[in-house]
């Protein structure tokens, strides 16, 4: 029997699996609100109530250095070896949320994934992933010529760059707000309150009271994406559309810095929630947006994942064939 978790800023996902009949069953999971908690420890406690499981994995959000990982968007500093004493769990692993994300793309079914662009059908080589959620993650899967290699990287807070006018305006706005403009500050759910913000602060929108009210007093991020999917807010549009033209461009980014003609996957909480404004065409358009290697661009096939479980499936196969 073995522990599976993925660690996110907004939920903690757990999950026990155990081996029968050569297949990973999963036994029993569960997820935690983790703001409401001091520390994974914790969770986990109550999780497994007196169980104790011979390994276990965790995705973490946030960077992994020996065995230990600072969560970029929780106070909770997690300790691999502390956890293993505390627990009485024999191995504990920490990855990347993303690298979790990525060993998980591999488990996942062809209806688990939505083609975004088909590019070239024998394209091979790494792979990328870029997963907006409550943060910005992104991971490098490496191709050694037989087998991909999954590789963590923190790639969603190197600096903010505008293409045009309105980004110049929207890098000036976030400045005076933020010591750093990174690209999380845009592709999150958080970024996505900031780019809504942008529009009304700066009068090139202008929203009525009741939406004002409603987007203060429930869950910002999924209301302007709830709206902007709609049609139903201007505001809520313009922001929604400007996010999917920067996801583009930062998920070509990404492709050109690890040279990913293998494919570039789209994940987090994010992109299965507005699938129909990503086939639009603007994604596409700014991630081919590369001046003389737009046709380059143009051949890298990119994918969205729907399976919001993903990166627990990767911390489950770490945990069984890797560790």
């Amino acid at each position: 029997m073995y522990l599976a978790g993925d660690i996110g800023g907004t939920k903690t996902h757990l999950a026990l699996y155990q081996d029968r009949g050569g297949k990973s069953l999963c036994i029993k999971d569960q997820k935690f609100p983790s703001q409401e908690f001091a520390d994974l420890e914790t969770i986990v406690k109550e999780f497994l109530k007196g169980e104790v499981p011979e390994k276990a994995c965790f995705g973490i959000a946030g960077p992994v250095k020996n065995g230990k990982s600072q969560a970029t968007n929780l106070p909770w500093l997690i300790d691999a070896s502390h956890m293993s004493k505390s627990l009485g769990i024999k191995k504990i692993s920490l990855i990347n949320d993303l690298e979790a994300n990525a060993y998980g793309i591999r488990l996942l079914s062809e209806d688990e994934i939505v083609t975004l662009n088909v590019g070239d059908p024998k394209a091979m080589g790494n792979q990328a992933l870029v997963s907006p959620g409550t943060g910005l993650g992104e991971a490098g899967i490496f191709f050694d010529g037989d087998k991909h290699w999954p590789f963590a990287c923190e790639g969603g807070h190197t600096d903010f760059a505008p293409r045009n006018e309105l980004e110049d305006e929207l890098l000036d706005y976030l400045r005076n707000r933020f010591n750093h403009v990174s690209y999380e500050r845009i592709l999150s759910g958080p970024g996505l309150c900031n780019l809504y913000q942008f529009f009304i602060d700066t009068k090139k929108e202008e929203e009525d009271h009741e939406i004002l009210q409603a987007i203060s007093s429930r869950s910002a991020p999924h209301l302007i994406t709830e709206k902007g999917v709609a049609g139903t807010s201007r505001a809520c549009v313009r922001a929604l559309e400007l996010f999917v033209s920067i996801y583009g461009s930062e998920a070509g980014n990404t492709a050109l810095k690890l040279f990913a003609l293998g494919g570039v996957y789209l994940g987090g909480g994010i992109a299965p929630k507005i699938v129909d404004t990503l086939k639009t065409g603007e994604f596409m358009e700014s991630f081919t947006a590369k001046g003389r290697f737009q046709g380059l661009l143009s051949s890298i096939p990119v994918y969205i994942v729907l399976n919001d479980s993903t990166a627990l499936l990767g911390a489950m196969f770490y945990c069984k064939n890797v560790m």
